[in-house]
């Protein structure tokens, strides 16, 4: 699979097959994805991977915490500011559209973001770990860790989902796997084989034009 077609293929998968991911498989796409670039190859992170019981564990330990905080470090800033806040509600709307929920059935939506913590069925998760003694430039640098991990993983059909509603779980999660003090969870990933027969993995977000993004300067035509 060539990158091109990794970056315009992959997508949140919010519904996965139980078929398990092996141990030797998600090795192998970490081992990839550690080469992922770091400022001063600092490699700002690590990883946590869970399956069969532990990740059940996991999905009670959230049930018994919902709704959970996000506390000092908000998945979305207060107030989000245009063009973000229309292109955050879009995708929202579209998603629920495709699972046939009303905006009026409030329970429904919420019992459809519960699934987050879940997996969405998936067999397998990560957990991404920071320092937050780390500036922000290390959390760009985990983030491109997370979309090498993504992209590899997709390139040995393995689907994911990017979930940082986990984040409303730091406390209990800071607590569950036994953290330093200076240790904090950024987010989760859901990995598992998408179940391609589910509506909902047939919704694609829109991206913005080249032209709404950047400005070109200094080039000749």
């Amino acid at each position: 699979m060539k990158v091109t077609e990794a970056l315009k293929t992959r997508i949140s998968t919010r519904a996965f097959k139980p078929d398990p991911v092996s141990e030797a498989v998600v090795r192998e796409i970490l081992d990839v994805a550690r080469w992922a670039p770091s400022g001063g190859n600092v490699q700002p992170w690590r990883v946590i991977a869970v399956a069969g019981a532990e990740k059940d564990a996991l999905i009670d330990l959230a049930k018994a915490n919902l709704p959970g905080d996000e506390g000092d470090r908000p998945i979305y800033p207060a107030d989000l500011w245009e063009p973000h806040r229309s292109r955050r509600f879009k995708v929202g709307e579209d998603m629920y559209a495709i699972l046939g929920i009303p905006r009026d059935n409030k329970m429904a939506r919420l019992m459809h973001m519960a699934r987050n913590f879940e997996f969405f069925g998936a067999p397998c998760a990560l957990f991404f770990v920071i320092d937050t003694r780390m500036g922000h430039g290390q959390w760009a640098h985990l983030g491109m860790f997370m979309q090498s991990i993504a992209l590899a993983a997709l390139e040995r059909g393995v689907a994911s989902c990017m979930q940082e509603a986990w984040a409303r779980m730091r406390t209990p999660l800071h607590a569950h796997f036994a953290l330093g003090d200076t240790e904090m969870i950024y987010c989760g990933m859901a990995l598992g084989y998408a179940d391609d027969a589910a509506p909902i993995n047939t919704l694609r977000s829109d991206r913005a034009a080249v032209d709404e993004i950047a400005v070109l300067r200094g080039f000749e035509s």
